[in-house]
């Protein structure tokens, strides 16, 4: 690596859906001896970092994102010895390991809230956000995440608490600064133990605008639930914590910022490092989604305004701040599904996407099972999703605005299970993932799709990832050249060419399952390929780009 950049620029990070990576111990959940015993396959693999959702105790209302306790390990994962025993020998392989931090709220058995909602005046109320009925009814019309209102009334002591996910997450008081302490201190905690930093879930939902005024209502009635992303005191209150949880540490810090635009990023992800790295905006991700009012409508992904957004977050933070690059995560379904071509190219199609994003400025992230190539699971019946979300929008909007037919297409397509399927392993009985019944349903394409597979296949998706994440380490001109997009109107070409002083590189992705005419630009008569996806040995100033072909060509001039 070059010593002159910070490690995490030159990075790769995977993350670890730690509930369906591998169970070691027969339960059907997984758990942190299962990630032990796997990171040499992630050392193969050559990733840097290992970024792993929550694993603090929680009544798992929402998978370990409503935390009761923050310096607990969640029994169902194990103990805070195997915790130390997985950090001591991932730091050993030379991984390091960064902890999902869930500070907007915490979950409603939490010792903290369960204090707060005894009386008005317990020590604890302004822990969270309570206000008295507006007209009889909730204070505001915010929504939650998780469908309905973002207020639970609590009969105890006759007013409301915000929840912006599950009624049993209620969110923390960010204006306290007793709260903020209480957070920075349990960081420091974590820190001092020796992880690697964290990634901020919904951390610019953390300031409320004064008052909570009313948002712009959806067709179900309330406002969306990042009514209050970047806040008035959000940006104070990461200065804050920059200074006096995260500034003695060597850490990686990456925040989920709903809502975020280009310019509020440039603040969050700054290079004088006053707040975090970077951040996760969501531009691209969301493209797909219809304007119906709720989230769960779907449309073809435009190619021409997919380049758009990216190439906009490339140029707008080139020199400003620092992308992070990922297709998928915990919340999202399998990008193959939405970009690719799953059935008639999953293998090429899988290789384009990862090509496509990778050579980009920015911190790439893959999700676990994304070097696999894994797909979308098929959901047949409501009873096989294990996601709140998906369910609570299933009794929302059946049959109210969709028929149950409807609901069933947009979950099979867009419900965050499709990403919590369990690990593929090997063709062995639940792809190896368990000995036991795994909680959720395994992908019934394991017998083909599992890493066992993968590994013996020289020419498989995984060695396409791990010769990537290579070259982020070995060749800082991916974290330093600039960028400029080619052919932004083309239906089905991404083409784009990085530039550093006398380098070039240009990268070609065919995202149609046609083939597709190009002429090479000048300058690159006489380069070599440098990755490609179909055994493409050599180009020619005229020439065609197969179904979802991509690949790279690097000039010195």
């Amino acid at each position: 690596m070059n010593e002159k950049l910070p490690w995490w620029k030159q990075s790769t990070v995977y993350q670890i859906y730690p509930r369906s990576f591998y169970d070691s111990n027969g339960d059907g959940i997984g758990d942190l001896n299962g990630i032990t015993q796997k990171l040499p396959y992630l050392q193969t693999l050559g990733v840097d970092v290992v970024w792993l959702s929550p694993i603090y105790q929680s009544p798992n209302d929402d998978n370990g994102y409503d935390i009761s306790d923050y310096q607990s390990i969640m029994a169902e994962f194990g103990t805070m010895e195997d915790f130390d025993r997985l950090l001591k020998e991932a730091h050993a392989l030379g991984l390091r390991v960064v902890l999902d931090l869930v500070a907007n709220h915490t979950s409603d058995e939490h010792p903290w809230f369960v204090e707060s909602r005894r009386s008005k005046d317990n020590p604890y109320r302004d822990y969270y956000i309570w206000r008295d009925a507006k007209d009889r009814k909730e204070p505001n019309n915010w929504g939650s995440c998780f469908a309905g209102p973002a207020w639970e009334w609590d009969e105890q002591t006759k007013q409301y608490y915000l929840h912006l996910f599950s009624k049993k997450q209620p969110d923390l008081n960010w204006d306290n600064p007793t709260v903020r302490e209480e957070i920075f201190s349990m960081m420091r905690w974590w820190l001092d133990k020796g992880i690697d930093g964290f990634r901020m879930d919904v951390i610019s939902l953390i300031s409320k605008e004064p008052g909570l005024p009313d948002g712009v209502p959806m067709a179900t009635g309330y406002t969306s639930f990042n009514v209050c992303a970047n806040g008035p005191h959000v940006h104070e209150y990461l200065k804050q914590m920059r200074r006096e949880a995260l500034a003695p540490y060597d850490t990686l810090t990456v925040g989920e910022c709903s809502g975020v635009t280009l310019e509020e990023a440039k603040r969050y992800a700054n290079a004088d490092g006053s707040e975090l790295n970077m951040v996760f905006q969501f531009e691209h991700t969301d493209m797909d989604f219809l304007d119906l009012g709720h989230k769960w409508g779907y449309q073809k992904v435009s190619l021409p305004r997919l380049k758009e957004i990216l190439s906009r977050w490339q140029v707008g933070l080139h020199g400003i701040a620092w992308n992070s690059l990922f297709w998928q995560n915990h919340d999202q379904p399998r990008i193959l599904n939405r970009l690719g071509d799953p059935v008639h190219y999953r293998e090429r199609s899988a290789k384009l996407l990862a090509i496509c994003l990778h050579l980009m400025e920015g911190t790439p992230y893959v999700y676990q099972g994304e070097e696999l190539g894994m797909t979308n699971y098929p959901f047949q019946s409501l009873d096989e999703f294990r996601d709140l979300d998906s369910i609570r929008a299933y009794e929302e909007l059946v049959p109210r605005f969709w028929s149950h037919e409807e609901m069933m297409d947009a979950l099979r397509y867009k419900s965050r299970d499709n990403a919590r399927t369990p690990m593929q392993w090997s063709d062995e009985p639940q792809a190896g993932f368990t000995t036991g019944t795994p909680w959720i349903a395994v992908h019934p394409n394991y017998r083909t799709v599992n890493a066992k597979a993968a590994l013996a296949d020289p020419s498989s998706i995984f060695y396409t990832y791990q010769t990537l994440i290579r070259l982020r380490k070995e060749w800082p001109f991916l974290a330093l050249a600039d960028y400029r997009l080619l052919l932004p109107d083309d239906e089905a070409l991404f083409v784009y060419e990085r530039r550093l002083e006398s380098e070039r590189l240009l990268v070609l992705c065919n995202f149609s399952d046609k083939e597709q005419p190009f002429t090479l630009p000048d300058g690159y008569e006489h380069a070599s390929i440098l990755i490609q996806n179909t055994g493409r040995e050599n180009v020619s100033q005229k020439d065609r780009l197969k179904p979802y072909e991509a690949f790279a060509l690097h000039q010195i001039v």
